[in-house]
């Protein structure tokens, strides 16, 4: 039993497994204690997940911004950066493609790319205004992105409210039919797309939903991402640094510059994230209370994903699952509080995050055990 432990945690895929086995134990237990059938909202989740066609396409969608903010953090991480700004970049990749994809018009092939490389660059430049204080004033990026969030975020409410781009008092008007990316938005509402789906019911169930092909740009997206980390010189500098940036300054890369490019991707990430949010599903901005969230999730599947771009995406593929299944154990029969998918969640990051306590544990209790041979 000790050595299967010891070979549970020796990788981050063993401590990663334990921690979602641990979550749903965890929430089960305060189901239980609140009163709550574990068993049923299991079920209940799995079924709101599984149970129809039209449920998987809707967790796809649903995790499809929460995997590019989880590149777009862990990018930092691998680069020796701490990017609290997703948040922040997201808000205003989606504004920017917002005002792109309404007052542009042009032919699909053109606005739909230029409407999401504009989302995207707006993201880079906000993410590398914190990358330029860090290099040249030594500003920390954490500070510097937080306050960040803030300034999208208001800045966002108020282009919301603009004169001749507010279509009510809190929400934008709808960008163009050009620069949408939803998979057949006209066609399956046209009397031979009724037709064929009418004899096709597995896809007409999928394509009630406003699937779109945001998700396999976000597949693109985690390759390109590995492929420059892993495999180009750019990636192994921006890493170097990251490791250690007196040693990469010694061996001519320009540390500074690194900086502020690493945060130019990863913001470009985040942008990416929030044009596709609105290309795709929202179609347009409304203003916000507070902060959307895409961001800050995006640093727990970056932690559950080990920073790693394919980690990134099957942790945003469990989070989508977690938040749209999640959302249906507050209806009848259940009436469970949604707030335990959150717990679950926080539950996941946390046994993730001390991965270096649970072996310090295991290499003292087998310390202990040889003393006592001995």
């Amino acid at each position: 039993m000790g050595k299967f432990i010891k070979r549970l945690f020796s990788g981050t895929i063993g401590v990663t497994i334990f921690s979602i086995v641990i979550a749903f134990i965890m929430g089960g237990a305060i189901l239980l204690l609140a009163g709550y059938n574990p068993v049923q909202v299991y079920m209940v989740m799995i079924e709101g997940v599984f149970g129809k066609p039209k449920n998987m396409a809707w967790s796809v969608i649903k995790a499809t911004p929460l995997i590019i903010t989880g590149l777009s953090v862990a990018f930092a991480f691998r680069t020796g950066l701490f990017n609290i700004g997703a948040e922040g970049q997201f808000i205003v990749g989606s504004t920017v493609a917002a005002l792109f994809g309404y007052y542009l018009h042009l032919p699909p092939l053109i606005h739909i790319p230029l409407v999401f490389v504009g989302g995207a660059f707006a993201g880079g430049c906000w993410g590398s205004i914190a990358g330029y204080l860090k290099a040249r004033f030594g500003i920390h990026e954490v500070i510097s992105t937080i306050m960040l969030n803030w300034i999208a975020l208001y800045g966002h409410n108020y282009v919301v409210g603009m004169p001749g781009f507010a279509r009510r008092t809190n929400i934008s008007c709808d960008i163009q039919d050009s620069a949408c990316i939803t998979l057949f938005k006209n066609w399956k509402f046209s009397e031979v797309g009724r037709t064929w789906f009418g004899a096709h019911p597995i896809l007409r169930d999928i394509f009630k939903t406003p699937l779109n092909s945001g998700f396999l740009v976000a597949v693109l997206l985690v390759i390109l991402v590995w492929y420059i980390l892993n495999r180009t010189t750019l990636g192994y500098r921006l890493r170097a640094v990251g490791f250690n940036k007196d040693a990469a300054e010694f061996g001519g890369i320009n540390v500074k510059k690194s900086i502020v490019l690493s945060m130019f991707i990863a913001g470009m990430l985040g942008g990416a994230a929030g044009a596709l949010q609105v290309m795709g599903v929202a179609r347009n901005i409304s203003t916000l209370a507070a902060m959307e969230g895409y961001g800050f999730d995006g640093i727990a599947i970056a932690l559950i994903g080990n920073n790693s771009a394919f980690g990134c995406l099957f942790a945003g593929l469990l989070f989508g699952a977690l938040k749209f299944g999640g959302a249906r154990i507050q209806s009848p029969p259940v009436r469970a509080p949604m707030e335990i998918i959150n717990i679950m969640i926080g539950t996941i990051v946390f046994f993730i995050a001390i991965p270096r306590l649970i072996r310090m544990i295991i290499r003292w209790r087998e310390k202990r055990k040889g003393d006592g041979d001995a």
